[in-house]
């Protein structure tokens, strides 16, 4: 097993499929975001 550069570190797993993404057009991966500084927001209507 190769050393890790952060003990503990867990890799995101990929979004599923049939996401609503909005402010692009088409949807996202992971590995498309992959050293980039990445916001989420996430809500909910109550």
């Amino acid at each position: 097993m190769s050393p890790t550069r952060f003990p503990g570190k867990v890799n995101a797993p990929e979004f599923p499929a049939g996401l609503d993404w909005l402010n692009t057009d088409q949807p996202l991966s992971i590995t498309q975001l992959r050293g980039k500084l990445v916001l989420l927001d996430f809500w909910t209507f109550c």
